[in-house]
């Protein structure tokens, strides 16, 4: 017996056999949208701004050259064998002299300026980046130890709500759910950005 079933068989035990069933929960979500992929596209970029990301869109052959330009804007002084990739990252979207994440220390990986990966899906009514812990989306220590978090996206990641993004995740996946950099107002109201990860949010959409 799990720990688990334990604690259930304990809740059931104190119901008692007159417990009432539970009313079935409506599952009738919307899981489609009529809007036309470039307008998800502007409802994506414009949800990731208001939560004070960059977003940089380019096309399919433009994704190396677009990063290196938002990475310099992002980090200045830094060098590129300051920015870890996660190992799916394909060779044509890494930036020249990246490091790629090798399953080190996770508390060495906060020794980098920035990292790299990619997204499993993008939601666009909540712009919300989905990291699902592939080795495109890289290890969750990946997204939230560098100081600056670049994620790319493809058009065909980009579904409109979460019902719908949720449907195309395995639910048994580690999950990083990212919308915007890592902020928090918690102290006299102050909004206070990298407290629980990457400082800087970088968005390359590619479509």
């Amino acid at each position: 017996m799990t720990a688990r079933e334990d604690i259930l068989g304990r809740i059931r035990t104190a119901l008692g056999p007159d417990r009432r069933v539970p009313a079935e929960i409506s599952r009738d979500y919307r899981l489609t949208d009529d809007r036309s992929p470039d307008d998800l596209l502007d409802v994506l970029t414009d949800r990731l701004e208001d939560y004070k990301a960059t977003v940089v869109r380019c096309g399919p052959a433009d994704v190396a050259p677009t990063m290196a330009r938002a990475l310099r804007t992002a980090l200045g002084e830094h060098a590129p064998a300051d920015v870890v990739v996660a190992p799916g990252v394909p060779a044509a979207w890494r930036p020249d002299g990246a490091v790629e994440d090798d399953g080190r220390p996770a508390v060495d990986l906060a020794a980098y300026a920035a990292a790299v990966a990619g997204v499993s899906v993008a939601i666009a009514e909540t712009g919300t980046l989905v990291l699902d812990g592939s080795a495109l989306s890289g290890r969750r220590a990946l997204s939230l130890l560098p100081d600056c978090l670049v994620c790319v996206v493809e058009a065909h990641q980009v579904v409109s709500g979460v019902p719908e993004g949720l449907a195309r995740l395995d639910p048994t996946a580690p999950l990083t759910m990212i919308s915007g950099p890592s902020a928090t107002s918690d102290i006299e109201l102050q909004r206070v950005e990298g407290v629980h990860g990457p400082r800087t949010l970088v968005v390359v959409l590619v479509a």
